[in-house]
């Protein structure tokens, strides 16, 4: 399974946050104006998720195990929702 969730181009057109699934983990691309930020977690390490939803767009907390949360912003609701949901299919299974 390899799927791809980017982040809405209305708040950020130009550097969009990116959600990658893999076989054995997801990766977090958080991006910024003159740097990025790519962050492997495997399934097993990952802890919790949460989704702060607010009128328009969502971000989704990743909580690992011994590292700090991963912030990903401007995903729709139902784009948080379905890498929430994928997240902890992962981890639960």
């Amino acid at each position: 399974m390899s799927e791809r969730f980017s982040a809405s181009g209305l708040m950020n057109p130009f550097f969009p946050d990116e959600v990658t699934f893999g076989e054995k983990g997801v990766t977090f691309k958080v991006r910024k104006l003159f740097r990025s930020t790519d962050n492997f977690v495997f399934y097993t390490d990952i802890s919790g998720v949460e989704i702060e939803s607010g009128v328009f767009f969502s971000t989704i907390r990743v909580i690992p195990r011994m590292r700090p949360e991963i912030i990903i912003n401007n995903f729709t609701k139902g784009d948080a929702k379905k890498v929430k949901e994928l997240i902890l299919g992962k981890v639960q299974a």
